[in-house]
């Protein structure tokens, strides 16, 4: 997330790059560490909206933190790449020790089935715009996903009922965070709510 943290600076946000780990604990779990160091940061206090830039899971967790209303001033959200209904890939290899090992407890939510975590939150309450991309270059997992996707991800799964804005960019799911183009859109909708 650093080149859109940099891109964020210049631009006047003031910007936190939270780190969390992943592969360690529950989405729900994630989610509490993160609404801790948010609550926790004087600065923010001080805003009258704090604004969320998501990859992949990290979506997921917003969405998490925002069904419980643990975050009050919540402004605009964009999320890249996330499995809002969850991905494909974790319901074929989700079991698989490896895929455990890697992705952790939180990982093994992220299926496609009604009992996900994405799946079991609902719509967003709050103004979300979500950026999918559709190259891939992991052919073994898009051999997984129906229909155009990232890699890891539909495009179809990264939708939620709700989102205000939905756009489709010619990305992979690890490389999107340095497109020049997402972080562009990035910035367009925390300024005017709108791809």
């Amino acid at each position: 997330m650093s080149r859109i943290e940099h891109c964020l600076l210049e631009a006047g946000y003031l910007v936190r790059n939270l780190d969390y780990p992943s592969t360690k604990f529950s989405i729900s779990e994630l989610a509490t560490q993160v609404q801790t160091r948010i609550l926790s940061d004087r600065d923010l206090q001080a805003c009258e909206r704090i604004h969320f830039v998501t990859h992949s899971m990290g979506g997921i967790v917003v969405r998490y933190l925002m069904s419980k209303n643990a975050i009050s001033r919540v402004g605009r959200v964009v999320m890249l790449g996330p499995p809002n209904g969850g991905s494909e890939v974790v319901d074929r290899i989700g079991s698989w020790r490896l895929f455990r090992f890697i992705n952790g407890p939180a990982g093994q939510e992220l299926g496609t089935g009604a009992e996900s975590t994405p799946n079991r939150i609902g719509p967003v309450m709050f103004e979300l715009g979500v950026i999918a991309g559709d190259r891939s270059i992991n052919w073994i997992n898009s051999s997984m996903i129906e229909g155009p996707d990232d890699g890891k991800v539909s495009v179809e799964r990264t939708k939620v009922a709700g989102m205000k804005d939905h756009v489709v960019l010619h990305t992979t799911h690890p490389t999107m965070l340095l497109n020049r183009e997402v972080v562009a859109h990035t910035l367009r909708f925390l300024r005017f709510g709108s791809f």
